[in-house]
């Protein structure tokens, strides 16, 4: 095999691997469902971060299977919102759920943050402490989720 063929074999397998770090949020993002949940704030902005809102979902975040790896948050409609049903290590026959990584103390979701601009990241968190606000997240049939925006009503 000569230098170009091994160049190229290498550039491929990392384009794959890029792929695949990205393929749920694209999966979601293409074909998943708009939802909206009702969000808390974690953490202000930190000037040496970046300008993000860390957030936490009501009733998502905090649950926990005491196991740590994969968990699966049913979710059921509750008016205009999404709420957590229930939480299992294994995913749900039926109905929309979210599929997150369990720590042992905190789901993650996947969801968890959102980047703005500097001046649109603190009118979010001013807004989220206000306490009505949702995201907008699209699921697909296999869990995965991708946060779409943060609003107000």
């Amino acid at each position: 095999m000569n230098a170009r063929t091994r160049v190229a074999l290498v550039c491929v397998l990392n384009l794959g691997l890029v792929g695949l770090a990205v393929a749920g949020q694209l999966s979601a993002r293409a074909t998943g469902e708009d939802i909206r949940l009702r969000v808390e704030p974690v953490d202000p902005i930190v000037p040496f971060r970046g300008a993000y809102v860390d957030l936490s979902y009501a009733g998502i975040s905090t649950r926990t299977t005491k196991e740590t790896g994969d968990a699966y948050v049913s979710l059921a409609r509750r008016g205009p919102v999404w709420e957590a049903s229930g939480v299992s290590t294994e995913p749900p026959a039926e109905g929309l759920f979210l599929k997150c990584h369990d720590d042992g103390w905190r789901l993650s979701c996947g969801i968890e943050s959102l980047f703005l601009p500097q001046d649109r990241a603190q009118e979010i968190e001013t807004e989220v402490n206000g306490g009505d606000a949702v995201a907008v997240v699209k699921v697909d049939s296999r869990g995965h989720a991708a946060l779409v925006a943060v609003r107000t009503p």
